[in-house]
């Protein structure tokens, strides 16, 4: 009897202080996006309810998400011990793959702990986002396993169009804290457009009093006569940005603004008439589409207004690139004009795609005089993408600014090889594969997953000119939240991936298998999804 209460013991005493074996250790994990390398032991390893967080002061934000996460997400009490390289879970910089990716991580599991070790701060937050998923919910184990893991793309990006509808800070917040989940590191801010101006602006306070709101909405699609009777409107104040972009940076999110040039101008010329080419007294536009207004380009007041938003703006808003628009543009009230006529033979300008171009231009040393890098749709290079902007143009003499980032959304694919041979950055945002507004039939997420930014036929030495994905959320007819929820989620995981993983390591069946688990996590969060219908038996 007291060989059998000693084993028992004994039995008892090797199961504490070994171990713990996981049932399901030799899965692999489920992680959205999938990483580079892993390699398993065998055997888990388990968070109890109290564990420490050793990391260098540098890494406090790092480490506070930490806390804040298995605290929310599991119930662990993480206790921060700063200065130190000792702990239940260590964050540590350091750089052992001698990478020079600064978004690269280690992540290693064994049975004296977790370590999270990175060249920079980005790398170990997206070192927690893999730990984040890989916990198991019921029972705080973790695979003792070796993770190495960097993106496959530089720029991982994620726009939000507020010009069309409003969402509002908290709507803003909650995409990013999933932006960050995926490891997304970019979020395009969509803030001007035909139907409203959405950033406050104190040098011209009738952007927001006039520009920010609209009589009603059409609703039903782009050749609907119906409308939403009920006013809509929205601005963030310099405040709310200031309060926005601290939430991005401490998530390694970066913000690229956008105000549209010199078209999609309505809301701020119905705010000061003399900004537009007619001069003519406009309302913010109610109706979806591309209109007609544009920016007088003959007029030197509309460069200062321009130059004085920007300089409000780049205050607000520290990142490098700043974004022009330039899509959709409308040459007829450039047409009818005599003053733009003179102005174009002046400046010795031949064509309405060369007159966007030079301004352009323009915009373009006056974003790099302080200190900021152009970005804007494919039309600023000057290739004509729509029916209405077809012109004659035997040879283009304004050729775009060196340096700018050109954001590809339409046109053939051979528009990509071109506009890198000609040595621009492209970010590709093809939206046949790429826009969110667009339906499940259009872009069914299996599309959405496969894309590759880099085309089949670009030759390897232009490669390295594909900074990396953009993911658009455009915003008509899309009016409340759960309308964009069901768009956004789940293509954003799968743009996420097509931004972080090799393409030679994506894998769509398994992604949908990893998918089951943020879709849970996206429930309790009380985010709406699309769930795709399953054929009938």
């Amino acid at each position: 009897m007291k060989l059998v209460k000693l084993g028992i013991a004994v039995f008892c005493l090797l199961s504490i202080i070994s171990p713990a074996k996981s049932q399901d250790s030799q899965q692999p994990i489920e992680v959205i996006p999938a990483v580079e390398s892993v390699s398993y032991d065998g055997a888990a390893y388990k968070l109890s309810k109290s564990i420490s967080i050793g990391y260098p002061q540098e890494l406090t934000n790092e480490a506070t998400f930490l806390k804040g996460y298995l605290l929310k997400e599991h119930g662990i009490d993480g206790k921060l011990s700063p200065n130190t390289r000792k702990g239940d879970i260590v964050l540590a910089i350091g750089n052992p793959t001698a990478t020079d990716n600064k978004e690269a991580y280690q992540l290693t599991v064994n049975k004296k702990g977790i370590r999270i070790e990175a060249p920079a701060a980005a790398g170990i937050f997206y070192g927690i986002q893999t730990l984040r998923q890989i916990i198991g919910e019921d029972n705080r184990t973790v695979n003792q396993l070796s993770i190495s893991d960097a993106p496959a793309f530089r720029v991982r990006s994620f726009m939000l169009d507020e010009g069309r509808n409003f969402k509002g800070k908290a709507v803003v917040k909650q995409l990013m804290d999933e932006m960050a989940r995926l490891k997304m590191n970019t979020f395009h801010w969509h803030l001007t457009d035909d139907q409203g101006w959405r950033i406050e602006i104190k040098k011209y306070p009738k952007l927001t009093e006039i520009g920010a709101f609209r009589d009603s909405t059409q609703i039903g699609g782009f050749n609907s006569t119906k409308y939403d009777p009920n006013p809509h409107g929205g601005f963030y104040t310099q405040d709310d940005i200031r309060e926005i972009v601290a939430y991005a940076t401490a998530r390694h999110i970066n913000i690229i603004p956008e105000i549209e040039i010199p078209g999609h101008a309505s809301a701020s010329i119905a705010a000061y008439p003399w900004l537009g080419t007619t001069g003519k007294q406009i309302k913010v536009s109610c109706r979806f589409g591309v209109h007609h207004e544009v920016y007088n380009v003959a007029n030197p007041k509309v460069f200062d207004f321009l130059d004085d938003v920007i300089d409000e703006m780049i205050q607000l808003f520290p990142g490098e690139i700043f974004h022009i628009g330039g899509d959709e543009v409308r040459y007829n009230h450039w047409k009818e004009s005599e003053e733009t006529r003179k102005f174009m033979e002046e400046k010795g300008i031949q064509t309405y795609p060369e007159l966007q171009v030079w301004i352009t231009n323009l915009m373009s040393e006056k974003l790099k005089a302080k200190g900021r890098r152009m970005m804007g749709w494919n039309e600023i290079t000057g290739v004509q993408l729509h029916d209405y902007q077809q012109e004659k143009v035997q040879k283009q003499e304004q050729k775009l600014s060196e340096g700018t980032i050109v954001q590809i959304w339409k046109g053939s694919p051979e528009l990509i090889k071109a506009t890198a041979e000609q040595g621009y950055d492209i970010l590709n945002s093809y939206n046949r594969y790429t826009y969110l507004d667009y339906d499940y039939n259009t872009i069914p997420l299996e599309k959405a997953y496969t894309f590759n930014p880099i085309p089949t036929d670009l030759p390897k030495s232009l490669e390295s000119k594909i900074l990396g994905v953009g993911c658009q959320m455009w915003g008509e007819f899309i009016p409340t939240v759960k309308e964009m929820n069901l768009k956004v989620y789940p293509r954003i995981a799968a743009y996420a991936e097509v931004g972080w993983t090799r393409p030679d390591q994506k894998d769509f069946k398994r992604f949908t298998q990893s998918l089951q688990k943020l879709k849970a996590i996206w429930k309790k969060e009380g985010i709406e999804y699309y769930e795709t219908p399953q054929p009938k038996k």
